[in-house]
């Protein structure tokens, strides 16, 4: 099915490189180890490990064979096999642009603190760290100039194509990314005084654990993997016939997994050496470390190679959500890419500029009881997600048939693949949905834990 002249990967590392950075992103680096500081370390790392085997690598085959099989993007993919599901295709679409109107705000953030780690942070004072970031990202103009070279960035490289930019660019960012936090990760470890960030990240309590904390760990695994986005079934659409699904799709989430654990390899040690707090939440990141950096050794290096870190991680992902949006005006409105590129990339811009705002000079207009940057990750996140995670595993499941997407994930079955009768007659059929729809309902109120 599809087109003839359809752009595709020219290696597996090209795909694998690819769709890792389409999952390696903020999730991994920023949100992944506040998360285990709130609750409560190693035993939510656990529970997050076994929800990547259960749910992540199920839904992750899911789409990338459908995305193969029908050689389209999100919207087609459905149509192809089903028109009236079409829509489902639509809701990741609009998830995606969502997520990237606030994403490269994030990713602006990033480069300012690079630089300002160079500088350095000059204080240990995790209120003066607070005061900083508050003041930063409320500024109505440098937050906005960060958010267009970061955008610009990223549409720079969406187009230049499949080969020549997201994979030509990801074949160089993602060995970048490992090297830069396997160093930090030795650093941190080497430091007088992290042996208690150790501990509390690798014994676990199952004391700690509560509903609320395994919900947790089932939403970061399926927002961390770019699931129901329409990035990684995009990218399945771009790979060749011959390819190995099952492997290619247990790698990239073992790669996403890695990057998560290594990430708070490099934080708890650092954080308890200097007698932080970890349970600190989103500000782990940007005001708890810029704290750590401005007492440890050498700080302004290894700050500014953390934040590195995080541009890196941003911008990958940031090139996972373009592609989608790009790929359905080219397939659905028989655009150019570089037009599609250009003008979808502006719109996000400027709906990224008001989301900056609002955590400044807009920040009394509100929807939802919240400011324009938090509603578009409330919704996107909270409530697109879930839902288009959730019908993509059913309409594999049982629309398209769990058989014929066997069929397609082991090369018509001559690939070997132990575990596919499991995967195709109880985990996409059953448990994903489940699963998800959990997540949903309680992230929504309508089920509590």
């Amino acid at each position: 099915m599809g087109e003839q002249n359809r752009e595709t990967f020219g290696s597996r590392m090209g795909f694998i490189f690819a769709a890792a950075g389409s999952a390696v992103g903020l999730g991994n680096i920023w949100r992944f180890p506040y998360l285990v500081g709130m609750y409560g370390g190693a035993a939510f790392l656990l529970i997050y490990v076994l929800f990547i085997l259960i749910i992540g690598i199920v839904c992750f085959i899911a789409e990338v064979s459908l995305g193969r099989y029908t050689k389209q993007s999100n919207v087609g993919a459905f149509k192809a096999i089903k028109p009236s599901w079409a829509p489902v295709g639509l809701i990741g679409i609009i998830a995606g642009f969502m997520i990237l109107s606030f994403y490269s705000v994030v990713g602006g953030w990033t480069i300012y603190y690079f630089f300002r780690a160079i500088v350095g942070f000059g204080f240990a004072d995790p209120s003066a760290s607070a005061n900083l970031f508050g003041g930063f990202i409320s500024h109505p103009l440098y937050p906005v100039l960060l958010h267009a070279l970061f955008m610009g960035i990223t549409i720079w490289i969406v187009y230049k194509g499949v080969q020549d930019g997201i994979e030509k660019y990801s074949n160089i960012m993602m060995p970048a990314l490992f090297v830069v936090i396997i160093i930090l990760a030795i650093r941190s470890l080497t430091l007088p005084g992290g042996e208690a960030g150790l501990a509390f990240y690798l014994k676990p309590d199952f004391s700690k654990l509560t509903g609320e904390s395994l919900l947790a760990a089932l939403g970061q695994v399926f927002f961390s993997l770019s699931l129901g986005m329409g990035s990684i079934l995009t990218y399945g659409s771009y790979l060749n016939k011959q390819e190995n699904i099952p492997f290619v799709s247990t790698v990239v989430p073992i790669m996403d997994t890695l990057v998560a654990f290594l990430a708070g390899l490099v934080i708890f040690p650092a954080v308890f050496a200097y007698g932080f707090e970890p349970g600190q939440g989103g500000g782990l990141a940007f005001v708890t470390l810029p704290a750590v950096f401005s007492e440890m050794p050498a700080g302004n290096i290894f700050g500014a190679a953390f934040f590195f870190l995080l541009f890196l991680a941003a911008l990958t992902s940031a090139i996972s959500l373009l592609e989608p949006v790009v790929a359905y005006m080219i397939e659905e409105h028989a655009w150019e890419r570089k037009k599609a590129t250009l003008i979808m990339g502006a719109i996000i811009f400027t709906v990224g500029i008001a989301a900056s705002l609002s955590n400044g000079i807009w920040s009394g207009f509100t929807l939802a009881g919240k400011n324009f940057f938090d509603f578009l990750d409330y919704v996107s996140g909270n409530i697109l997600l879930p839902v288009s995670g959730m019908l993509t595993a059913i309409f594999v499941a049982w629309v398209w048939g769990s058989k014929n997407a066997l069929k397609e994930a082991t090369n018509d079955g001559t690939i070997n693949f132990s575990w596919g009768n499991l995967w195709a007659n109880v985990l996409i059929k059953y448990v994903a949905p489940i699963l998800i729809a959990i997540v949903f309902l309680s992230s929504v109120g309508i089920v509590k834990f």
